[in-house]
Parts: C-alpha cells; sequence; structure tokens
C-alpha cells in the first residue's frame, strides 16, 4: 500500500463518466457498495436491475445491459459485482471489454450452500470463473471468500465430464485482492440507551483530551485490565457460574469506534416489518440487572441463515424459564421458511419486533436498545448486519466457522448450537455483565492507494477499511466521510 494523491486520480480520470459501474442485483450490499460508489466517485455512471429473481439476472442481465448501456468514449473502468456475467458483456459490447474491468465478488457460488447437492446449478459457478477470467482485476469482500472460491475452483472443475479445463486457480489467483467491504454509520447516539450513551460519552471525552485518539491501531485489540474484568467465559462445561465468578473472571475489552459518527444518510431505506413494543418504552424505569436480555437476530429469512438452530436455542430457553426479549429483523423474500410463523406464535410475548423495519432510524434504533446479536449463519462470506449491531454497541455470538474468525475474536464465536446456549442462558442470568462489555476498537486514519490494476481508496478517514491484527481477526471500524473510493488506471 502507498500513498497516492488526489490530483494524480483526477489526472487519471479526467472528462465525464470515466467510470462505468453495472450492479445486477439491486438490494441489499450490492446496493449499498454501488450507492456509496456513486456518491463519491465524480466521474461515474451507474446502471443496474432490480434485486429481484437472482438466477434470472445471472443468467441474462449481460445481454440487457449489452442492449441498455450507450457507447461512449469516456468510459475508462467498468466495475461490476459477479451476479454479471463479464464474459458475455465483454463479447456483446467489444468497446465495454476493452476497458479495465473490476469484478467484485460479494459471495461466491462454488461454496453457496444449497439443500441439496443436486440443486446446484453448475453454470453460475462456471459463469464467474469466466468472469474472473476476463475480468483485469477481482475484488473480494473478505479472504474466506476469496481463498473458498480460489480453491474450489478445482474440485468444481471436476464435474465436466471430459476434457476439462486446467490451471485455473494458477491463472485468476494472481489478478485477486481482498477489500473489505465500505459501510456507512448514521448518527446512533441518539438512540442508545443510558449505559451505551455512557460509553460513548467517555469515549468521547478521553479523545477530546487527547488521551486515546490513535492515529492507527489494531481492531480488536484487547487488554487484561485485573479489576476491570467484567466477563466470564461461558463456555464451560457447566454452562453456568455465580456472580462473583462473572465478576472476576473473563476479559474486558473497550470500544472506541464511536469516535466518528455521523448523520444518517437514508432515513428512507424499506426495513418493512411490525413494531410489537417501542424498546424505548421497554428500557423507561428498569435497570441493568432487572431489564431481561434483549436479543436481536438481523438476517434475511432465508435457508442458508439457518434460523431453526436459532429459534431452537430461543426455545430451549424458554423452556427452562429464562427471561428474554428478541426482536427478529431482516429482509424476506417470496418463499418464507415456516419456522418464523411458528416461533412468532411459541415466543409470545417475548417478541419486541419482528420483520423488516420501516426505516433505517428504526433499524439502527431496535440495534441500539438490544444487548447481543446473533449469527446461526451456514453461509457468510463478511456479514454487513453483525457489524452494523457491534457499532450498536451489541455483543456478537457467531458461528466459529466461514468468515467470522477473520473478523472477530475468539471469545465472540461458538462452535456448538450447545455453545450458544450455554452462554446465552448466563447472560439471561445476568444480563447487567453484558451491557458492561465493551469493544477496544480504535479507528485508523489513513490514506490508502493500492497499486495498478487495483480499487483505491483515497483519504478514507472514515470508511470502513479492515485489516488484520495481531491474532488475524479484522473489524471494519472506518466510516466513509468525504473522499473517493475509484479504481485506479494504469
Amino acid at each position: 500500500m502507498y500513498r497516492c494523491s488526489q490530483e494524480r486520480i483526477c489526472e487519471d480520470l479526467k472528462g465525464p463518466m470515466s467510470i462505468l459501474i453495472i450492479e445486477a442485483f439491486y438490494g441489499g450490499s450490492h446496493k449499498q457498495l454501488v450507492d456509496l460508489l456513486q456518491e463519491e466517485l465524480e466521474y461515474c455512471v451507474l446502471y443496474t436491475l432490480p434485486a429481484k429473481k437472482w438466477h434470472w439476472r445471472a443468467r441474462t442481465s449481460a445481454l440487457y445491459f449489452s442492449q441498455n448501456i450507450p457507447a461512449s468514449e469516456h468510459y475508462r473502468i467498468l466495475f461490476a459485482s459477479s451476479v454479471l456475467n463479464l464474459t458475455e458483456l465483454a463479447a456483446l459490447r467489444p468497446d465495454l471489454g476493452k476497458l479495465k474491468k473490476i469484478l467484485y465478488f460479494h459471495e461466491n457460488q462454488l461454496v453457496y450452500p444449497v439443500k441439496k447437492c443436486q440443486e446446484r446449478d453448475f453454470q453460475y459457478g462456471y459463469n464467474q470463473i469466466l468472469s474472473c477470467l476476463v475480468a483485469d482485476v477481482v475484488v473480494f469482500n473478505s479472504v474466506f471468500n476469496m481463498e473458498s472460491f480460489l480453491t474450489s475452483i478445482g474440485k468444481f472443475m471436476k464435474l465436466i465430464p471430459d476434457h476439462r479445463p486446467k490451471g485455473l486457480e494458477s491463472i485468476i489467483r494472481p489478478k485477486c485482492q481482498v477489500i473489505y467491504f465500505p459501510i456507512r454509520f448514521p448518527d446512533v447516539s441518539r438512540f442508545m440507551p443510558k449505559h451505551k450513551a455512557a460509553h460513548l460519552q467517555k469515549i468521547l471525552s478521553l479523545k477530546g483530551n487527547g488521551g486515546v485518539a490513535p492515529s492507527m491501531a489494531l481492531p480488536f485489540q484487547q487488554e487484561q485490565r485485573g479489576s476491570e474484568n467484567l466477563l466470564k467465559n461461558f463456555d464451560s462445561e457447566s454452562g453456568s457460574c455465580d456472580a462473583a465468578q462473572q465478576e472476576n473472571l473473563g476479559r474486558s475489552v473497550r470500544q472506541e469506534s464511536y469516535l466518528k459518527t455521523f448523520s444518517s444518510s437514508d432515513n428512507s431505506s424499506t426495513h418493512h416489518g411490525e413494531h410489537k413494543r417501542n424498546p424505548c418504552n421497554i428500557l423507561a424505569g428498569a435497570d441493568d440487572q432487572q431489564r431481561p436480555l434483549h436479543i436481536v437476530w438481523p438476517h434475511r429469512w432465508e435457508h442458508d441463515k439457518d434460523p431453526e438452530s436459532f429459534f431452537k436455542v430461543l426455545m430451549h430457553l424458554k423452556d427452562l424459564g429464562l427471561n428474554f426479549h428478541v426482536s427478529v429483523l431482516g429482509e424476506t423474500f417470496t418463499d418464507v421458511p415456516g419456522i418464523f410463523s411458528e416461533s412468532k406464535k411459541a415466543l409470545g410475548s417475548s417478541v419486541l419486533h419482528w420483520g423488516y423495519l420501516p426505516s433505517k432510524d428504526e433499524y439502527f434504533q431496535v440495534l441500539c436498545t438490544a444487548d447481543v446479536v446473533i449469527s446461526t449463519a451456514k453461509h457468510e462470506f463478511f456479514g454487513v448486519a453483525m457489524l452494523e449491531a457491534v457499532y450498536c454497541g451489541c455483543y456478537p455470538l457467531c458461528p466459529k466457522d466461514l468468515v467470522y474468525p477473520e473478523i472477530f475474536p475468539a471469545e465472540y464465536l461458538y462452535s456448538t448450537p450447545e455453545q450458544l446456549s450455554k452462554r446465552l442462558q448466563n447472560f439471561c442470568k445476568r444480563p447487567d455483565i453484558v451491557r458492561k462489555h465493551l469493544y477496544k476498537c480504535k479507528c485508523v486514519h489513513l490514506s490508502v492507494c493500492f497499486s495498478l490494476n487495483t480499487l483505491l481508496v483515497s483519504e478514507t478517514t472514515n470508511t470502513i477499511v479492515s485489516f488484520p491484527d495481531e491474532q488475524g481477526s479484522v473489524l471494519q471500524m472506518l466510516i466513509f466521510s468525504h473522499h473517493h473510493i475509484m479504481s485506479a488506471a494504469s
């Protein structure tokens, strides 16, 4: 990495519409990324298709875009997600094929989970491999995403009955790099309950005194602080411990990711859902010990997020007579697993919120009032929702698998549903301990310019940029502010 001046960038990208951004599935994190790029890039134009019928977008979007993107002599760079069949587009539009082509992988189809092996459509993964061969730069949102794709190519191509191509991984790998997903966080301080607001105020006051305002630090860097150790590692076989043990054992990790907060950029985002109860009313008049643990699950309502395991754990907590609240957020599609309606009825009064909330403000408000955020995913290549919840002060519990060990330290990971259940049992008994737990994560202010044929992050004083810490884990805790994420032309 090296510093690259903004003047040099502007010289490279002079002229209108230098960057052509194509998104064949304009929704979720795909939309979030290209909207941010379009907002921050001076010379770009965006072409999209709605986030519906993903399989048809992957099959046919190249032909659509070839007919609907006007020719321009100003295009120099083409940026697209891997939903687009870049090979077909380059063949149908030779003028676009000559551009510097950057392919971004939010997910990959070689290891994307399916209910049955027979359901995996060979063509989707094959198209992504072909797109990589055509692209000049291939960018992944995590090391897990990149390595799971590259190391699966050989096995995947063995599905071809004969005359198999060889050496594809060695051709594609030199083009590949990881640029972690950029997230713009809104100002959530107004939504925070007293204990989280106090933590935020303390961090800001420390920064104001010049005591804790590092120019660079490692994410989730942990310290042992003797008397400040507030949290027991609940993975012990007993599954429970008394209050004294809980207060004297474990690690305390202080979060300093709130050094910069910003006004919400999208108050009209659609988080449709039902409001069961106002979390602010739940918080009123109850101290940290009396108020039930608030668990949030903010994921898509689809089988790859394994809602069955999540609800099974919650029902076990209920059977044990433990008191908790739950908010089940996330986007729904045409086919909603039946476990959701069954669990909503079974959980009854424990439910605070159920469904996709009508605005970003409401979504972040629920995250700010929650204590613990859970993932039970069978598939995750990055996990924006988990990071949003952590930003809002939630304690994360994630599988010790997929991308999560790359992002979170070991104490936030569980290996089995039984371990998750034990952790939650103890949190339900002592929710005040969870509310005293903080993460240590210092913002990094830097300008990063990747070498030729890469995406360029310039003046990222507030952009989420991820990088490994001493244990190899990463946390994206910088927020995009006012400069550019763009492609550097050779």
